[in-house]
């Protein structure tokens, strides 16, 4: 029984004793912690001391620069090692020129004014006038008449609407054969045209128009009314 008891109490103690760091690894080492101190104190240390920053020079550029070590110079350079491992420069091609940065000669006042003045700029657009020329607007040639009915003539010169009957239509099934006949034709201007040219209004050999409003195969002439009204 006292062994059972013994067991338990060691654990408990051995859990609650305290496991001492080590000391001379990592971040616990004396040398670490001497140069940060160091470090953090803008101090130097021996084993490895902080070097103060140089100082920037003052001058400009192109006091530093050597002689032949210019930004054209440099480029220019850098063009005849280029020229000289291409196929060409093998040959004996010269080097890129360095593009000029100036303003083009078009956009130099002073360059221009010396080959241009104003009695050249005047003689030049009077130049240009005499060879402008106006085409003056002619009257809208009309149609010409090519023996067929002109169905926009027609549609002005009627009033009645589309199925108000004006004409006088006998037979039987006219609407059936209608639908027939008008199938020949790819569009009601070319029925109209058809219907006309066969005695229509008044007369209707192609049995185009049974409701005999003078209209053949659903032909509307409204939208010609509407344009010259507009």
């Amino acid at each position: 029984m006292r062994k059972m008891l013994l067991i338990p109490t060691l654990g408990l103690i051995t859990a609650c004793e305290t496991v001492a760091p080590v000391q001379g690894t990592g971040f616990n080492t004396p040398e670490y912690q001497a140069q940060r101190e160091a470090q953090l104190a803008g101090q130097g240390y021996a084993g490895n001391p902080l070097l103060p920053p140089e100082d920037v020079s003052q001058q400009p550029l192109s006091a530093l620069e050597s002689d032949g070590d210019s930004a054209a110079d440099i480029a220019n350079q850098t063009a005849a090692a280029l020229a000289s491992t291409s196929p060409q420069g093998a040959q004996g091609a010269a080097a890129l020129p360095v593009s000029n940065t100036a303003i083009s000669d078009e956009q130099d006042f002073s360059a221009v004014s010396n080959r241009r003045s104003i009695e050249s700029d005047a003689a030049r657009i009077e130049q240009n006038r005499q060879t402008y020329e106006v085409v003056a607007p002619t009257a809208v040639p009309e149609r010409g008449q090519d023996g067929q009915p002109n169905i926009v003539q027609y549609a002005l010169s009627t009033s009645n609407p589309v199925g108000t009957q004006v004409y006088s239509r006998a037979g039987l099934n006219l609407q059936a054969k209608a639908q027939r006949n008008c199938a020949r034709y790819p569009s009601p201007d070319q029925a109209q045209i058809e219907f006309l040219s066969s005695g229509g209004p008044q007369r209707d050999r192609k049995g185009l128009d049974p409701d005999g409003d003078g209209y053949a195969c659903g032909w509307d002439p409204s939208p010609f009314r509407s344009a010259v009204n507009n």
